[in-house]
C-alpha cells in the first residue's frame, strides 16, 4: 500500500500543480491561454464532419428526414384573430357554420402542441450533437460514427468529467473560505472592493469547471451600482454566467446543506438578500428590502430572473411585475446558449441538482451569448405589467427567443379560471363579431 501511495502521490501533485497553473490562475485574473480555444476549435471541426457524415447516409439511404421544425406538427404562425378576421372581411363579415372546423383545427393543434408546456423540455436539434438523440430519431449510421461517439464518451466521462468537477470543487470551497475571510474586514472601501474580486475569480473558477465560452455583448450597458439586472432564465448556471463579467448582489431563499454554507459565507462579504421561506410569500417585505438595497448606490446591482422558472432557451415567457415596482434603473439582459454543444436548460421536473450537473459537466461544452440591453425606467402613466412586458419583449427580440405572455408557473401550476374565462370572451367576441357587446 505504501508504495501504491508513493507512486499516486507525484501524479495528484501534477494533476493539481497543471490546473492551478493553466487553467485556474488564468481564469481568476481573466485571460486564458488559448486552450479552451483550441479545444472548441477541434470540437467545431468534429461536429461539422460528424453533421455531414448524417446529411450524407440521409440522401443516400432515404431515411431520415431532415427538419428545422422542433415541434411534432406544422401550424401557421399568424394569430388566430387576424386570420378569423380576414376570413369575416373576405365574405362581408357574416358567422358562417364552416367557422367551427377551423376553430376546431386550431383547438386540435392545441392539444397536441401547445405552446405552453413544450418550453419546459429540451430543445430539439435539428442534427445529431453525439450527445442527444433527436425526434429524427438517429439510429446506427456507420462505424466511423460509432466509433467517433465512443470515443466521445471516453473523453467526456475520463477526461473531461474528473477535470471539471475538481475546478468546480476548487471554485467553491475557496468561494467560502475567501467570503468568509473578506467577512471579517470592517464595512469600507476595501471590503467591497475585495468582495466583489473574490466572487469573480471564483465564478470564473466554475465557468472554466463548464468549459464555458461566453460571448458578451455592448459591454458599455453593463449593470451598473444600484441598479437592478433583470434576464431571462434557462439555468442555474445563469448566475456563473452572468457573475462572470462582474458582481451582483444575489436575490434568493435560504437554503440549507451545501447551498446553505455558501449562502451564509456569501452574505458576510457581500449584502446578498437570502429570504426565509415565510417571507418570500409577504411581497411588502420583499420589495420592501429590494427597494432598500436599490438606494444604496454603493451596493452591487440586483439580479433578478422575473420568469421564476427555467425556460427551455426558445423563448421568454411571462415576467412577474414585482421586479418592476421596486423603482430605480433597469438593466435588461438576454442570455442565448447554443444547443449544439450540451444542453444547458434545467428540466427540474425530470433531473434533480445533481443529475443536471453530472449532464452539464460530462457535455462538450457552454456556449452562449450575452447581450448587454440599453438602461431602461418606468415610463409615465405606464405600469409595473406594462414595464415588465416592454422589457421582456426587448429581451426576446434581441436574444431571438419567442415572446410569449404566458406564465412560466404553469409549470407546476394550473390555468388560473380567470384566464380561462377571457379566453373564453376573446373567442366569443371571435364568433359574435368585434361590434358585439360581452
Amino acid at each position: 500500500m505504501e508504495g501504491v501511495g508513493a507512486a499516486v502521490l507525484p501524479v495528484v501533485q501534477v494533476f493539481f500543480l497543471t490546473l492551478l497553473l493553466l487553467i485556474m490562475l488564468p481564469a481568476m485574473f481573466g485571460f486564458s491561454l488559448g486552450i479552451t480555444e483550441t479545444y472548441m476549435k477541434i470540437l467545431i471541426k468534429t461536429l461539422k464532419w460528424a453533421t455531414l457524415k448524417i446529411q450524407k447516409s440521409v440522401e443516400e439511404e432515404s431515411k431520415l428526414k431532415s427538419s428545422s421544425s422542433n415541434g411534432l406538427i406544422q401550424r401557421d404562425d399568424s394569430s388566430l384573430e387576424k386570420e378569423i378576421g380576414e376570413r369575416r372581411r373576405n365574405r362581408g363579415g357574416e358567422f358562417i357554420l364552416s367557422d367551427v372546423f377551423y376553430f376546431s383545427r386550431k383547438g386540435i393543434e392545441s392539444i397536441v402542441e401547445d405552446e405552453v408546456t413544450q418550453r419546459f423540455t429540451s430543445e430539439e436539434l435539428v442534427s445529431w450533437n453525439l450527445l442527444t438523440r433527436t425526434n429524427n430519431n438517429f439510429q446506427y449510421i456507420s462505424m466511423k460514427l460509432t466509433v467517433l461517439w465512443v470515443i466521445g464518451v471516453a473523453v467526456r466521462y475520463g477526461i473531461l468529467l474528473p477535470l471539471r468537477v475538481s475546478l468546480t470543487a476548487i471554485g467553491l470551497s475557496w468561494l467560502v473560505i475567501s467570503t468568509t475571510v473578506v467577512g471579517f474586514l470592517p464595512n469600507c472601501w476595501l471590503k467591497n472592493w475585495l468582495s466583489e474580486l473574490v466572487h469573480v475569480m471564483c465564478y470564473r473558477i466554475c465557468a472554466r469547471g463548464l468549459s464555458a465560452t461566453i460571448h458578451y455583448h455592448n459591454r458599455q450597458n453593463k449593470p451598473k451600482k444600484g441598479g437592478i439586472c433583470v434576464a431571462n432564465h434557462t439555468s442555474p448556471i445563469d448566475v456563473v454566467i452572468l457573475a462572470n463579467d462582474g458582481g451582483y448582489a444575489m436575490v434568493g431563499q435560504v437554503h440549507g446543506g451545501l447551498m446553505g454554507v455558501l449562502q451564509r459565507a456569501m452574505v458576510r462579504a457581500c449584502p446578498h438578500i437570502w429570504f426565509e421561506r415565510a417571507e418570500m410569500k409577504d411581497r411588502h417585505l420583499v420589495t420592501q428590502r429590494l427597494r432598500d438595497h436599490v438606494k444604496d448606490k454603493k451596493k452591487l446591482p440586483i439580479l433578478i430572473f422575473p420568469e421564476g422558472t427555467c425556460i427551455n432557451n426558445t423563448s421568454v415567457m411571462m415576467f412577474k411585475k414585482g421586479s418592476f415596482e421596486i423603482g430605480g434603473t433597469i438593466y435588461p439582459v438576454a442570455i442565448k446558449y447554443d444547443p449544439q454543444f450540451g444542453d444547458a436548460f434545467w428540466n427540474s421536473a425530470k433531473y434533480n441538482m445533481v443529475s443536471y450537473l453530472l449532464r452539464m459537466m460530462t457535455s462538450w461544452a457552454i456556449v452562449c451569448n450575452v447581450w448587454y440591453l440599453p438602461p431602461v425606467t418606468q415610463q409615465e402613466g405606464e405600469d409595473a405589467v406594462q414595464f415588465a412586458n416592454r422589457v421582456k419583449s426587448a429581451i426576446a427580440h434581441q436574444g431571438g427567443l419567442l415572446d410569449l405572455a404566458w406564465d412560466g408557473g404553469l409549470k407546476r401550476a394550473k390555468v388560473k379560471e380567470t384566464y380561462k374565462q377571457e379566453q373564453q370572451k376573446k373567442y366569443s367576441s371571435m364568433v359574435v363579431g368585434d361590434d358585439s357587446s360581452e
